[in-house]
């Protein structure tokens, strides 16, 4: 029986930038396969209470600072703690990574690179040109962004309609990973994911 884990994230968290190889390496460890969905988590923060973190206190946006200089330290990857394009629309690389999947393209790599390009490389994930060189990066077909572009109104219904299943599902943080029905909330849950997929971490 195949092992499902989903994973519901923005393209433009800086958890689920940091979690990514994590997360992609222990479901490969535990024969997991991923489902990947790029929702709309402003809807879901409105459905669940959630704020936008210019919203948020000040003394929650001053922790959060903490948070990523530790994360980032502890895993040793490279993270802008402000980076340029920061908050960013994701919806065009929302739409890139759902054709992607549609033409049969496993989308792990892209996601990363997307998720790179905010919170290591300063780029703006809302250019034609930068999600074209994500795409080449990973060997993929820059003219995939111009069906992407031309498919627009088919994948945005396909989106609303994730994130409709995702709040629906429970999610309510990103990134969110789901296995067997269990929520898993931030990448600092992945240790459990883990353990429930039987995977013992170096």
């Amino acid at each position: 029986m195949t092992r499902i884990v989903d994973c519901y994230l923005p393209l433009m968290s800086p958890w689920a930038y940091l979690g990514h190889d994590r997360f992609v390496a222990i479901a490969d460890r535990g024969r997991a396969v991923i489902r990947w969905y790029p929702v709309d988590f402003a809807k879901i923060f409105a459905a669940s209470g959630g704020v936008p973190l210019k919203q948020r206190p000040v003394q929650r946006q001053t922790y959060r600072m903490y948070e990523l200089k530790r994360w980032r330290d502890r895993l040793g990857v490279p993270l802008e703690l402000e980076p340029r394009f920061f908050p960013v629309d994701d919806t065009r690389a929302a739409h890139l990574v759902l054709q992607a999947m549609a033409e049969g393209v496993d989308p792990a790599g892209l996601i990363g690179g997307v998720l790179g390009a905010v919170w290591a490389e300063g780029r703006d994930i809302t250019d034609a040109e930068t999600l074209a060189d994500l795409l080449r990066r990973e060997g993929l077909d820059a003219a995939l962004l111009d069906r992407a572009d031309a498919a627009t109104a088919d994948l945005a219904a396909k989106r609303a309609a994730m994130t409709d299943n995702a709040i629906a599902a429970g999610v309510f943080g990103a990134p969110t990973y789901i296995f067997d029905g269990e929520p898993f909330w931030g990448q600092d849950r992945l240790d459990f994911l883990a353990e429930r997929l039987g995977v013992t971490l170096d």
